[in-house]
C-alpha cells in the first residue's frame, strides 16, 4: 500500500467536504500540520468542526481558517494568543466547546481505542460537567465524557518511513498521538521520509497501521512567544 503522496493537497484528495470534523495536532504553534491546514483552507472545506488544543495564531495554524470562517465550531482547551479566535467566539460566530486538557487529550485516545466514552474527575462541580451524566465511585463523583472519533486527523511529525510508523521531536510529540488514533483517515505531514527498516523500532512513536496517508514538506516552523534575557553587562 502506497501512503507517500506529492502534495499536502494530493493528499487530502477525496476526504474533505463541508460540515465535517477534523482532528488536528498541534500546541499552539509547535508540531501543527501547518501545510495540510494550508491545503485545506486552499480547499474551500466550511462548516467544520475541529478538535485541537488551541487554534494557532491570527495568520498561521488554524487560525487561518477561522480567518477565512472555514470553521463553525472548536473543540478545544485554550483559546490562547489568537485574537481572531476570542472575537467570533465572544459575538456568537464561533461554537466552542471547552475542554480540560488532559480530558481532550484522552477523548481522543479512547476514540482511538474503540472506547465510546469514559469517567474522569476532571470538571466535576463546573460548567464543563454540566447537562453529562454523573456517577460516584469509592465515594467521588465522576462525569461522563464522549470520545472524539474525527473524519480526518491530521498531524505533523519529524521523521516517517513509508510504512507511515512517525518519530515525533520532543515537544512536538504533544497532541499529535492520540489526535492521529481517533481519526477514520489520518494523514500525516513530516519533515523526512527514511527508507522502510531504518527506523528503530523502539523509537517510533506512532505505528504505521493509524497512518493512512504521508507527506513529505517544508515548514516555517515559527515561535509563538520569543523571550529573549537582557545582555548583562561586563
Amino acid at each position: 500500500m502506497n501512503k507517500t503522496y506529492p502534495t499536502a493537497e494530493a493528499a487530502l484528495a477525496g476526504l474533505l467536504f463541508d460540515g465535517m470534523t477534523i482532528a488536528s495536532g498541534g500546541f499552539g504553534l509547535c508540531g501543527i500540520p501547518e501545510l495540510l491546514i494550508a491545503a485545506i483552507r486552499d480547499a474551500g472545506t466550511k462548516n467544520m468542526t475541529i478538535a485541537s488544543n488551541n487554534c494557532g495564531v491570527d495568520d498561521f495554524g488554524l487560525g487561518v481558517l477561522l480567518k477565512t470562517r472555514q470553521i463553525s465550531k472548536m473543540i478545544s482547551s485554550y483559546v490562547g494568543e489568537n485574537a481572531e479566535f476570542m472575537r467570533q467566539f465572544l459575538s456568537g460566530e464561533l461554537e466552542l466547546e471547552f475542554n480540560p486538557q488532559g480530558t481532550l487529550a484522552e477523548r481522543m485516545r479512547a476514540g482511538g481505542a474503540g472506547i465510546p466514552a469514559f469517567y474522569t474527575p476532571t470538571g466535576v462541580g463546573t460548567v464543563i460537567a454540566e447537562g453529562k451524566e454523573h456517577k460516584e465511585f469509592d465515594g467521588r463523583t465522576f462525569v461522563l465524557e464522549r470520545a472524539i472519533v474525527a473524519d480526518v486527523s491530521i498531524v505533523k511529525a519529524w521523521k516517517a518511513d513509508p510504512a507511515g510508523n512517525l518519530v515525533f521531536r520532543k515537544t512536538a510529540r504533544n497532541f499529535n498521538p492520540p489526535a492521529a488514533t481517533c481519526g477514520r483517515v489520518c494523514v500525516a505531514e513530516v519533515e523526512e521520509i527514511v527508507p522502510l527498516g531504518s527506523l528503530d523500532p523502539d523509537h517510533i512513536h506512532l505505528p504505521g497501521i493509524y497512518v493512512h496517508r504521508l507527506i513529505q514538506g517544508q515548514q516555517m516552523k515559527q515561535i509563538e512567544q520569543r523571550t529573549v534575557r537582557k545582555r548583562e553587562a561586563h
